[in-house]
């Protein structure tokens, strides 16, 4: 079973899907909560090279408030992280799916609301 939801762009530069990603997330009431920018932190941390890697903490606020209501731990789980990587055949999208992170939570009504979340992060990748 995978965990992500994905996407392959080809022949787009790294800074023009970031750039596409950010707007595909707003378009659909997401707003990047957090940003990590892998490739700097090891470069900084360890004196590791690596390509671009990019760490989107994503939330929809009308979503995630659904979700708080049913179950006030599951913040533990939030944001949903969207990952941006620079690969040989161009740049993937991963997106967490959170139908399968909320597995580890025995509560139906959640799962319900995750499956909402992955459809419209579903849209996201697709629109990107």
């Amino acid at each position: 079973m995978s965990y992500t939801i994905n996407r392959m762009i080809k022949d787009e530069g790294f800074e023009a899907v970031d750039k596409r990603a950010r707007q595909a997330l707003a378009d659909h009431g997401f707003g990047v909560l957090t940003e990590i920018d892998v490739k700097a932190t090891m470069k900084k941390k360890l004196e590791k090279d690596m390509p671009a890697y990019l760490i989107l903490g994503a939330c929809n606020p009308a979503m995630a408030w659904e979700a708080i209501g049913i179950e006030p731990r599951v913040g533990a789980m939030l944001p949903c992280n969207v990952i941006l990587r620079e690969v040989s055949e161009g740049v993937e999208i991963s997106a967490i799916d959170p139908v399968v992170s909320m597995t580890a939570i025995d509560n139906d009504e959640l799962k319900q609301v995750a499956g909402k979340v992955r459809d419209v992060l579903s849209e996201v990748v697709r629109a990107i």
